[in-house]
């Protein structure tokens, strides 16, 4: 039976992030997809600034457009703007994307094993032994990079459900070419298209990517409000779609983030951002920081997981929880911050794009804030 350092379940951006980095240290590794690559795979596909700045090498023979506009509609009366010298959004296809992160983890020395998809984890001696549909292996770590359905928790012992997880429905579509010029310069986010949430136009290559997401666990007809979302965007006429729905984990694990040899990361830990729901750039700074821990703590168990504790309270959970309140009273207080938004809105439209590029974060005094700029209106 092979061994490796580690085993990363899962080859999209956090777990093939994390490879490429454990695997410029020298830490044998090995990431376990249960596709063949390069796989399609349900995403809106936008890549925030602040994930993009951070990524060890050129993304540019992936990338299908760049937004340095972004347009945020409130209704038809509330339209905020901002504009950045870098692109504040990049657009790409989660097949060539994942697949180009991979090739370039490859190249390092990671071993990847498709079309194997992990069946059973066992923990003896303090390593973990993998049984795939393949194949058997043995890791001293193993990292559940495998989403936000994440069967790799599940088997690891993670049996209660503890993250917040949203409802979102995503078409890949093709419009007719006088609608797809009109469109294709423009990256949209309409707030409260759908009940406590928002719909979005994401322009690729050669066809949009039109979506819906409700920040409310709740029974909710995604569809509908898509429908109605293409007559706001002024498409009538549809070539060809193909519908994805898919759940988006907007809360972190209240139990943990690490059992026995198994560390969570991106969305199976929970790591999306709870305002916009982007996941990439949160996934994949996990990576980052799990390959961290391992590398700093030398391979070993209990150093590691402390070490991976001690990097996410730095800052990821920190900043996650002030965007849970934030969220909450964005998507649930519509009045006050309708009047808000009258007054302010550009004003937080700009500080948003400020934390797409990373050079802000959300204000771990947002509540004061808030509630200051309240008074203000009120009295």
């Amino acid at each position: 039976m092979k061994h490796f350092d580690v085993a990363i379940i899962g080859s999209g951006p956090s777990g093939a992030s994390t490879a490429f980095h454990l695997a410029k240290k020298g830490i044998s590794t090995v990431i376990i997809e249960k596709e063949k690559l390069p796989r399609y795979k349900t995403c809106g596909g936008g890549f925030v600034f602040r994930g993009r700045k951070n990524m060890p090498f050129d993304i540019s023979n992936v990338i299908e457009r760049e937004f340095n506009t972004v347009d945020i509609f409130l209704g038809k009366k509330l339209h905020f703007q901002t504009v950045r010298k870098d692109p504040t959004i990049t657009m790409i296809m989660r097949d060539s994307f994942d697949n180009l992160i991979v090739e370039e983890a490859k190249k390092l020395g990671v071993t990847l094993l498709e079309n194997n998809k992990l069946t059973a984890i066992t923990f003896k001696d303090k390593k973990a032994y993998l049984t795939t549909s393949e194949t058997e292996i043995s890791a001293s770590f193993v990292i559940a990079a495998d989403g936000a359905l994440s069967p790799t928790a599940k088997m690891a012992g993670w049996d209660k459900e503890t993250r917040k997880l949203i409802p979102a429905l995503e078409y890949e579509v093709e419009v007719p070419e006088e609608d797809f010029n009109r469109l294709k310069d423009e990256v949209r986010f309409d707030i409260d298209a759908i009940p406590y949430g928002y719909a979005w136009n994401f322009p690729k290559k050669n066809h949009l990517s039109v979506g819906v997401a409700s920040t409310k666990k709740a029974k909710i007809n995604l569809k509908k409000y898509y429908q109605e979302y293409l007559k706001t965007i002024g498409i009538t006429t549809i070539l060809k779609e193909s519908q994805h729905g898919f759940q988006i984990p907007i809360a972190p694990r209240t139990d943990g983030f690490v059992k026995n040899n198994v560390f969570l990361i991106g969305d199976a830990a929970g790591f999306a951002d709870p305002i916009t729901a982007e996941g990439i750039s949160n996934a994949i700074y996990s990576g980052v920081l799990v390959a961290e821990a391992i590398s700093e703590s030398n391979l070993h168990l209990e150093k590691a997981k402390e070490l991976y504790l001690e990097k996410l309270e730095a800052k990821l959970l920190p900043e996650i929880k002030t965007a849970l309140w934030l969220a909450k009273w964005f998507y649930e207080q519509k009045t006050i911050r309708n009047v808000m938004l009258k007054k302010y809105g550009q004003r937080f439209s700009e500080a948003m794009a400020d934390i797409f590029h990373g050079e802000r974060s959300y204000p771990k005094d947002i509540k004061q804030a808030i509630t200051k700029k309240i008074k203000e209106l009120v009295f």
